[in-house]
């Protein structure tokens, strides 16, 4: 594997080419102490791994993989472990290793690298906002936090540009989302789409006129073409 190393502190620089030197195939071709040297490198040559510091001047290790349009896989060199969640929102970073680094855990990191698949497109943080759902809940990704919401509760959601509002009994969110892959995520039988914008939960409608439907103090259009399976769904007498 070809590597390169990009990390302000000279020790760091020389303590990480020592660490590869001990594993067979691992070969270093470049090392930088800022991120700007190591784009201008990146763009002529392709290398396999990046072991990267986080915090260097001007430029950090997360603004530096937001540059590259196909990263390679990444290796996190740093000594601050606050960051260990957003890192792992980045498909390329397979390790994240805290400084000193102790060549059993260095030895773990180049094994999950080999063991990685390598994926294209990777450098922007995973954009499907919403995860995984149970029966009852799903979790829903803001600021980097999950929040667990109750399906349930979930009155409306309503696409607006790269986003999604959702609301519920007890808080509105924003989630940088779209409509189809939370609608993929709900039960069909509690949730349907009533237009290109909106998806209501059915149990917490309060009045039907003409093309629209009254959920909570929201007033949802419903499209010509969805409105028979709303009158479908519902308990009509």
């Amino acid at each position: 594997m070809n590597c390169i190393i990009i990390d302000d502190e000279a020790t760091a620089r020389m303590i990480i080419n020592q660490l590869c030197s001990q594993i067979d195939d691992l070969t270093i071709v470049g090392e930088f102490p800022n991120a700007m040297q190591a784009i201008k490198y990146l763009n002529q040559n392709e290398v396999d791994l990046i072991f990267l510091d986080i915090h260097m001047p001007d430029f950090t290790g997360f603004d530096f993989i937001q540059t590259l349009k196909n990263p390679p896989k990444i290796v996190l060199t740093t000594s601050d472990a606050n960051f260990a969640i957003e890192a792992f929102e980045y498909d390329c970073i397979v390790d994240y290793l805290v400084k000193p680094i102790l060549f059993p855990r260095f030895e773990k990191a180049i094994q999950k690298a080999k063991n990685a698949p390598s994926i294209q497109n990777s450098a922007s943080p995973k954009s499907d906002a919403v995860e995984g759902t149970s029966d009852n809940h799903l979790y829903i990704n803001i600021d980097r936090r999950l929040i667990k919401l109750e399906i349930p509760s979930i009155y409306l959601i309503e696409a607006k540009g790269d986003y999604i509002n959702v609301k519920t009994e007890d808080k509105n969110y924003t989630v940088h989302s779209t409509l189809k892959k939370i609608e993929d995520k709900l039960p069909n039988d509690l949730f349907l789409k009533v237009h290109r914008s909106y998806i209501i939960n059915i149990k917490k409608i309060i009045d039907i006129e003409d093309n629209s439907v009254l959920i909570k103090k929201d007033v949802v259009p419903v499209s010509r073409s969805n409105r028979p399976e709303l009158m479908k769904r519902l308990n009509l007498l």
